[in-house]
């Protein structure tokens, strides 16, 4: 997403984050009963090392040709975990040419796509033989809980590659029947050099989004991570030789946007790309694809997702879903549900609700059992988010809970509700994420279908009803990528992802993301007197 600010000031004071007067009463007294007990601690240790920190070019570790390095920083402190190889052009070229090699003259497109599968699958076995020291560089480098990513996250990586290795020989084409003595088929062939550029909010999860149906359908790949989050790709990169993926299959780079990312968009060696950040970034990256040679572009961007509450909703389930959808890994998700529409005869019992939900989070240094929550990833989002809550209070929302900084050290955020939400605030228009929750009223389906549709983001949505008539109509009402009914976040391999208008174009997951990676090509032979048409 956006580049790392390495900040070394202190933040803030929490009695200038919000305007002098503007605080309501609920929420100076909702603040003090956050416990910061976990934030003055001193950091807990993963029991981990990080060792690979170099580029992952041609099957080799190497230090970048400029010989730079920048530090990834422990969002729970601000300090440097490691310094890290700083890619730029240079070795972005090196990069694209060891996957055209391997893309051209290599193994990997020519072998069978069972063998491709076994190494997949291989692959899968590895990182899932490595959960524990992957889960705990993600959450170091992330912030994010260290039992979300060991339970959760990379136990999805390893479904998803097993997912797409089984998908690797079940690519074919069709014959197609011909007005004239012709055989016609199609070949589905692999598109070439795929250039890929993965968020910091779920690394290795998005790792494995792109690289499982890129790697199934034959392609080489060079991939930027996020330069906020490196570490997770890196430890992966080096199981690679041992799950069998030839030399300039995948390469791996740690960069920054403008001077790795961009060099691969524009690369006119690279067949297509795929990005996964912001809507801005995104339209970067169309203008660059679009000016070197027009190769396809795959965007999952931002969104500013609906979670509807109708009347007869199981409330104390929908305020546990809500609060689920919306403060899940910090807020900083791009499905995040971060527009609470509530209908107007259960809206006092469910906000009541949902701010003593978010009263009861945890929150504190995401290596200790049972924290739901950790810091944000930088600097530059805490202040973005503060300075979302305080455009919040100077708009005229109330603030019920939370607005301020956790503790004294690192980017925590303490759990922000808001409430009397209009649809023309900031906080209900803009991508803030962060752990902020905008509580909306609504008085009957009709206006919230077109308050929920009145945004550029069409990303995802969750309806809760017991009614399955009102499910039905919300479910097509509503122009978004994804409608979860009484759930929310729920992710499979096989369920497909992504967003109608800003939100983004093409679909993760399941079979439809294979068209990604995939030219379709037609043969027509003409035929001798044949037996039959």
């Amino acid at each position: 997403m956006a580049a790392r600010v390495f900040a070394s000031r202190f933040f803030t004071s929490s009695s200038r984050l919000l305007s002098k007067g503007k605080r309501s009463h609920l929420g100076r007294i909702a603040a003090y009963k956050y416990s910061t007990a976990a934030a003055v601690e001193e950091p807990i240790k993963p029991a981990v090392n990080v060792e690979h920190t170099k580029l992952f070019i041609n099957g080799q570790f190497v230090d970048a040709a400029s010989g730079k390095t920048f530090p990834t920083l422990d969002p729970r402190t601000g300090e440097a975990i490691a310094h890290v190889a700083e890619g730029d052009a240079e070795d972005i070229n090196r990069a694209v040419a060891a996957a055209r090699k391997a893309f051209d003259e290599g193994p990997w497109p020519k072998m069978t796509a069972y063998e491709r599968s076994k190494i997949l699958l291989r692959l899968a076995d590895l990182i899932e033989k490595h959960n524990d020291q992957i889960a705990m560089l993600e959450a170091w480098d992330t912030g994010k809980p260290y039992e979300q990513a060991a339970k959760i996250e990379v136990p999805m990586v390893v479904r998803v590659l097993r997912y797409y290795a089984g998908w690797a020989d079940k690519i074919h084409g069709m014959t197609v029947p011909a007005d004239g003595p012709y055989h016609v088929q199609t070949l589905h062939e692999p598109i070439g050099v795929a250039g890929q550029i993965i968020p910091w909010n779920f690394p290795l999860l998005m790792l494995s989004w792109k690289i499982g149906p890129a790697l199934a359908c034959g392609n080489t790949i060079v991939l930027k991570t996020a330069e906020q989050t490196p570490l997770s790709a890196f430890y992966v990169a080096n199981l690679l030789q041992e799950a069998g993926l030839p030399e300039g299959v995948l390469n791996i780079i740690s960069g920054f946007g403008a001077t790795a990312g961009a060099p691969l968009c524009s690369h006119m060696d690279v067949d297509k790309l795929a990005f996964t950040g912001s809507t801005d970034t995104g339209k970067t990256i169309l203008t660059l694809a679009a000016k070197s040679n027009l190769k396809p572009v795959t965007l999952e961007l931002g969104g500013k997702s609906p979670f509807i509450v109708c009347e007869d909703a199981d409330i104390d389930t929908a305020v546990e879903q809500a609060h689920f959808a919306l403060f899940f890994n910090q807020g900083q998700c791009c499905c995040a549900g971060s527009r609470t529409f509530v209908h107007e005869k259960v809206y006092d019992e469910f906000l009541e609700k949902a701010k003593a939900r978010a009263l009861k989070r945890t929150v504190g240094d995401p290596f200790k059992s049972g924290n739901e929550q950790g810091p944000q990833i930088d600097s530059k989002q805490f202040d973005k988010i503060m300075k979302y809550i305080r455009s919040g209070v100077e708009s005229g929302a109330t603030l019920e809970t939370g607005g301020e900084q956790h503790g004294k050290k690192g980017y925590y955020i303490k759990p922000t509700v808001f409430s009397k939400v209009k649809d023309d605030m900031l906080i209900a228009q803009d991508e803030i994420f962060g752990p902020v929750q905008t509580i909306l009223k609504f008085k009957d389906l009709n206006e919230v279908v077109q308050r929920a549709n009145n945004s550029r983001y069409g990303l995802a949505a969750g309806v809760f009803t017991q009614n399955i008539d009102t499910a039905n109509t919300l479910a097509r009402a509503l122009k978004v990528g994804t409608v979860w009914i009484n759930c929310f976040d729920v992710f499979d391999a096989a369920i497909p992802f992504g967003g109608y208008k800003m939100s983004g174009q093409g679909r993760e997951k399941a079979e439809y993301s294979l068209k990604n990676y995939l030219q379709v090509k037609a043969v027509v032979t003409s035929l001798k007197n044949p037996a039959w048409l």
